[in-house]
């Protein structure tokens, strides 16, 4: 096996001024553990002026490729902070998806068939260059984030009013109190650990071989996934594309297969050759996983809040793992940064747990019953699941019911913040969910799009004349003032009539429309959205 293709993304240790504190130092927000969640969650209160410590117990990222399929509204994030061109300039796009049965070609999709859109439907691209993106972009910004390697908690105890955290580091213990505690930890969690909590869910017994391969082929950049290949008979297989002509493929091998032999590197790259047909290739990195669906019963713990695989784990089977968890991230940025300033309602922080609890439901029944089509759990679902299949081949009632992982989307909240509609809309755009993009021109001429015009604090859109601020905390944006519709997909997308407005959150959630402005309106469902009855 070749050594992994990955940069070495180390980093050095330091001695900080908490170690030599006395008394101890408070801050307002620490965040445990320093991948895609927690350094998405640090850089967005980082954006919204709140300084913060982030923990991690390694001193480098770049241990395998790990996720690689980024959804669309996961690339808005990152593109809000600073590193979504970047990440999909380096990554591989694509939108379209085959599904096989055998050597026959069940049916094709299209993820985001109309245009309009700055960030595309998907990108793949290694977990390890997504990391190294957002970490850079975190020591960028010095004054905000402060970011400690090689510090790792080993004791948690909470007070009504905070936490205090013991952390070990190559210089011995030293302990720190926080306001607020984020658990970005991963789903092996020492955070969960140390406070007795445990996940309840479903554990799959079925073992899948994940390999990365280097090599040059012609493949189109599309997922393909396979039931019952030719090359791997009775099984599964997915073959997605990645930058530097790495290849990803997993093969389903069933539950009796045996570790020690599945991982070996001779027995993979013999599998590899199989469904390939040739040898050119090298072995990157290979894996060896069962999955599991399962969630804390609740996110929220006193001043202690989990995020990403810290709280909730899903199969991979759907990309909504890592997508999931950094949109728990943005979900909790504003909502910390409003608690922290004094501006929010009782109900705010627990509607985190509310609205992202909703969305890991959501990602488990879509994962599970992925996972049980996949791979069906007795010979009643099994003989069942080959009927639809074989009904496929020539019937289209049969393809919907087809199941090789409904992919990533961004989760449409049904929350008290929101204020219910008071008339019937039409367009692409729903209460609750991320606002759809759309290309604009801005009003110094240059060409873009929505969503970079309207990122950050609460935003009022307006179709036509621009309305007075309704707050002081709420900006204006005015179709024909500030930006102009180029396409007529603004008008089309929110069903934008003359005189209509939108409130947006801050995370860029739909909270409420109205046909017509209203001043005392607007004012009293953003106070709904910041979590006041």
């Amino acid at each position: 096996m070749s050594e992994p293709a990955e940069p070495a993304f180390q980093f050095a240790y330091r001695r900080c001024a908490d170690q030599d504190a006395c008394p101890r130092t408070r801050h307002q927000v620490v965040v445990v553990g320093a991948g895609p969640v927690g350094l998405t969650l640090a850089l967005d209160l980082a954006a919204q002026g709140v300084r913060v410590v982030l923990l991690d117990d390694s001193d480098r990222i770049g241990e395998g490729s790990r996720a690689i399929c980024f959804a669309k509204r996961t690339l808005e994030i990152f593109d809000r902070l600073g590193v979504g061109e970047g990440l999909v300039d380096k990554g591989v796009t694509w939108q379209r998806g085959r599904v096989f049965l055998g050597e026959g070609e069940l049916y094709g999709f299209d993820l985001l068939p109309e245009g309009g859109h700055k960030m595309p439907a998907f990108i793949n691209i290694q977990q390890y260059y997504v990391e190294a993106a957002l970490a850079a972009r975190a020591r960028a910004l010095p004054d905000r984030i402060d970011l400690r390697w090689r510090n790792r908690v080993a004791g948690v105890a909470q007070a009504a009013d905070g936490v205090t955290l013991t952390i070990e580091t190559p210089d011995g213990p030293y302990r720190i109190d926080a306001d607020w505690v984020v658990a970005c930890d991963g789903s092996r969690s020492p955070m969960r650990g140390f406070m007795g909590l445990d996940f309840a869910g479903e554990v799959f017994d079925d073992r899948f071989l994940i390999a990365d391969v280097k090599m040059t082929a012609a493949f189109p950049t599309e997922r393909w996934f396979w039931f019952q290949p030719p090359f791997h008979s009775g099984q599964s297989a997915l073959l997605h594309k990645q930058p530097d002509d790495v290849w990803r493929i997993d093969l389903q091998l069933g539950r009796d297969a045996d570790v020690e032999t599945e991982r070996r590197p001779d027995h993979v790259a013999e599998r590899i050759r199989r469904m390939l047909g040739h040898d050119d290739f090298t072995l990157e990195w290979v894996s060896i996983y069962t999955f599991q669906c399962r969630r804390l019963e609740r996110f929220v713990h006193g001043r202690v809040i989990f995020a990403g695989d810290s709280a909730h784990q899903v199969s991979p089977f759907g990309a909504r793992g890592a997508n999931s968890g950094v949109q728990d991230a943005e979900n909790l940025a504003w909502k910390l940064k409003a608690v922290l300033a004094g501006e929010a309602g009782p109900g705010l922080i627990a509607s985190y747990d509310a609205e992202r609890g909703a969305a890991a439901d959501e990602n488990i029944l879509n994962s599970t019953r992925a996972t049980d089509f996949i791979a069906p759990p007795g010979p009643g679902e099994k003989r069942l699941r080959d009927a639809v299949l074989e009904l496929a081949r020539g019937t289209a009632f049969a393809k919907r019911l087809v199941n090789s992982g409904r992919l990533s989307t961004a989760t449409t909240y049904d929350t008290p913040l929101s204020t219910p509609d008071d008339t019937v809309w039409g367009g692409a755009a729903r209460l609750g969910a991320p606002v759809p993009d759309a290309p604009v021109t801005l009003a110094d001429g240059r060409a873009g799009f929505l969503s970079e015009c309207a990122a950050g604090g609460f935003v009022l859109l307006a179709a036509g004349d621009r309305p007075p601020p309704p707050a002081p905390d709420i900006r204006v944006l005015a179709c024909g003032t500030d930006f102009n519709d180029v396409e007529g997909l603004f008008a089309s997308r929110f069903d934008a009539t003359p005189g209509a407005v939108y409130l947006l959150r801050p995370d860029g959630h739909l909270t409420a429309r109205w046909r017509h402005f209203d001043a005392g309106a607007v004012r009293a469902a953003r106070r709904r959205a910041l979590g006041f009855s």
